[in-house]
């Protein structure tokens, strides 16, 4: 690989990046324009109604968001005629054939022009409805592999799934491809048949209209089918069983598609770039620090041992950068898997996680709202899903009870706090249940190919800080206390 090989893969290249409002997809966008300003365009496809929209999108969620401040400085007020003539805004749908775009010159124009294809578009609620989940994480791939195979000069189609796609087991898990119908362990299902789950969903959506419910519990039903059905086939939720489901379309029908799949773990703020601790939402486990540090959560559900598989997002699009740059050069059709992240070489558990938080928070604690601090104490872990909830039921139901009882004999004078104090209760409970299979998980992930691309930059003369994605670098401690933490309260809970 000669000297900037990987910058100079992307000049004059033309990028198709779908769910482009996504926190990795934005970092990607910045990560493109910022080294390689020479790239000939980004198509970005983002969900909007109409085209003023999507612009508005662009403009707001993207161009003047936080992340794009270096650029912005760098480039002044020159910046936004500079990204016009290389970020052009689609408004469109990957859950759509031809991924919902209706201008047919646009589209000939993105199939005679794009080099590659980036698939971030996703559905990453754990419990999202089943319907929404098929449509965006199975359907939706199998739309942009179609859409990819009209691109006449496409080098490869690049897509993002995750490497919880996996089982929890308590060994190795490998970079290998699912078959067809392929179900994990445990599974009471032997088979699983996607067009099958596709027919259960639309009688399913039949029948609940034919009983006219509320939107809220026609909702809810089909989240409870999801999680149903993804227990069924061996999948802890919805959103690792449909992102599986998506990575066995893509093998099954890639034909002579050139795919990748990369498998990032827990991905959260940036470790260098474009500047340290940038985060946009709460990612996954965040949910959990917030709560925590707002006063929340008392204690954490987590298996002492378990480790916590985290990496930054800048490494993530790092080695996606790598990746592309070396498989556009290789004849190969073969569909690669890259899972990125920490668990093998460099393993940090969920009980230093707690600890950082704890040690993070009682120095730079949160303030409520009416200005005071908001003090935590050193949180207890709860090291099984039975002893949690009978630490529920055991320590917060009977004071539960005693104060809706209080309520009722005082003409509803206590029903603020009756009322917070139940939404902390639920709220406990909903988020042990959403992130019960990561602090649990027992598996460490693979990531020998992803290794393989760190040794070709190695042996490069490719600036390595340029293109770092090596989890060995990382100290955890001064990561999340000086990092990722603080990019949590100042880019979040601002």
């Amino acid at each position: 690989m000669e000297e900037n090989r990987i910058i100079q893969e992307f000049e004059g290249k033309t990028i198709l990046i779908t769910g482009a409002t996504g926190f990795l997809s934005k970092i990607l966008v910045e990560k493109i324009l910022r080294v390689q300003p020479n790239v000939k365009k980004l198509f970005l496809l983002i969900r909007a109604s109409n085209v003023r929209s999507v612009e508005s999108r662009l403009r707001q969620e993207i161009i003047d968001s936080e992340l794009f401040r270096i650029l912005r400085e760098k480039w002044g007020q020159n910046i936004y005629s500079f990204l016009s003539s290389k970020v052009i805004p689609i408004s469109g749908d990957v859950s759509y054939e031809n991924l919902g775009i209706v201008n047919s010159e646009l589209i000939d124009e993105i199939w005679r022009e794009t080099d590659f294809i980036i698939n971030s578009a996703a559905t990453t609620r754990f419990d999202e409805r089943y319907d929404i989940a098929l449509d965006i994480n199975v359907f939706g791939a199998m739309n942009v592999l179609n859409f990819a195979k009209k691109c006449s000069k496409l080098k490869l189609l690049l897509h993002v799934s995750t490497a919880f796609v996996h089982e929890s087991r308590p060994e190795l898990l490998l970079e290998k491809p699912f078959q067809m119908g392929g179900t994990l362990k445990g599974a009471k299902a032997s088979y699983l048949d996607i067009e099958a789950e596709k027919k259960l969903v639309d009688e399913t959506k039949t029948r609940l209209q034919a009983q006219n419910m509320t939107d809220k519990e026609f909702a809810s039903t089909l989240r409870d089918l999801g999680i149903e059905r993804a227990n069924w086939h061996g999948w802890a939720n919805t959103y690792s069983y449909t992102k599986a489901m998506g990575e066995m379309v893509l093998e099954n029908f890639k034909d002579n598609i050139k795919v990748i799949v990369f498998r990032p773990t827990i991905i959260t703020s940036t470790f260098r770039e474009p500047f340290p601790g940038w985060i946009e939402g709460l990612r996954t486990l965040d949910s959990l620090f917030v709560a925590y540090a707002k006063g929340t959560l008392k204690f954490f559900l987590g298996d002492p041992g378990s480790i916590l598989d985290v990496v930054p997002g800048d490494m993530v699009v790092n080695s996606i950068l790598v990746a592309m740059a070396i498989h556009s050069q290789k004849p190969s059709h073969e569909l690669i898997i890259y899972q990125v992240g920490s668990s093998l070489r460099n393993p940090i558990k969920c009980t230093e996680v707690k600890e950082l938080m704890y040690k993070y928070l009682k120095k730079k604690p949160l303030i409520d709202n009416k200005g005071k601090l908001i003090k935590v104490g050193n949180p207890t872990l709860v090291s099984s899903i039975t002893i949690f909830h009978r630490y529920i039921r055991l320590r917060y139901l009977p004071f539960l009870k005693m104060l809706k009882l209080s309520n009722l004999i005082f003409c509803n004078h206590f029903e603020s706090l009756y009322e917070n104090s139940r939404r902390k209760i639920n709220r406990a409970v909903q988020l042990a249940e959403l992130y019960k299979p990561y602090v649990f998980f027992q598996g460490i992930f693979d990531d020998a190919n992803t290794e393989n691309l760190r040794m070709a930059i190695r042996e490069s003369n490719v600036n390595t800080e340029m293109f770092e994605f090596d989890p060995k670098s990382i100290q955890w401690e001064d990561y999340f206390i000086n990092t990722h933490f603080p990019g949590i309260v100042k880019y979040v809970l601002k």
